[in-house]
């Protein structure tokens, strides 16, 4: 009885050291958020991921200003045509035909990150711009690391106008997007050390940050 006592008792600290554990994380990752965004250095590429008018909008305008050579929309859907989003951005009807590409296959960020790798070999890019959400970038930063360990990441995050990160525990929708994009990035880790230990992949979330003067 007491051998079962004492087992009982290593459970019980060890669920409430792992419920410790995952709260503390949560609230780093909250921290980590990217909450300014700067003009970032140049880059071979940029990749921006759907998800909203305002990603595709801000990687146009890097393109516009000479950031990157190309730009490489992934996630898009397979019904959405590029004259479709050229309407949605300024500079569109100037940048579309001549160095935007558009990806239809990936339907998650683990799948942008496999065509973004597939598009910048293709390319001979080894260096790209990553316009995502600021909530986003975290998880995406570490799935293109892992499938693209050589290649250079600069993150480039949107910050929208709907996501309050400065006292995000007073939104509720931004609490309850924090929380489900703190599970996706730990499963994004997940697969990162996976990835590590069977001989591949960079450091997640390394790559250098984009300058923070406006």
């Amino acid at each position: 009885m007491a051998a079962f006592i004492r087992t009982i008792r290593f459970v019980v600290m060890g669920v409430f050291l792992a419920c410790v554990l995952l709260v503390a994380g949560f609230f780093l990752f909250a921290a980590a958020i990217e909450r300014n965004s700067g003009v970032p250095q140049a880059a071979h590429g940029i990749v921006a991921l759907t998800g909203g008018k305002d990603r595709i909008g801000e990687a146009v305008k890097l393109l516009a200003k000479g950031q990157a050579q190309r730009l490489l929309i992934t996630g898009v859907n397979p019904s959405t045509k590029a004259s479709e989003l050229k309407g949605m951005v300024p500079g569109g009807d100037e940048f579309f035909p001549c160095c935007v590409d558009l990806d239809h296959a990936a339907l998650d960020t683990s799948g942008n990150a496999t065509e973004t790798r597939d598009w910048a070999a293709k390319h001979g890019f080894n260096s790209l711009i990553v316009v995502t959400s600021a909530y986003h970038m975290p998880r995406t930063l570490v799935e293109f690391s892992r499938v693209m360990p050589d290649v250079h990441l600069v993150p480039h995050a949107v910050i929208s106008r709907n996501f309050h990160i400065e006292n995000w525990w007073a939104h509720a929708g931004t609490v309850r997007i924090l929380i489900s994009e703190y599970v996706k990035y730990l499963g994004a880790l997940t697969r990162y050390a996976g990835a590590r230990l069977a001989g591949g992949g960079g450091q997640p979330g390394s790559a250098q940050s984009s300058a923070k003067s406006n």
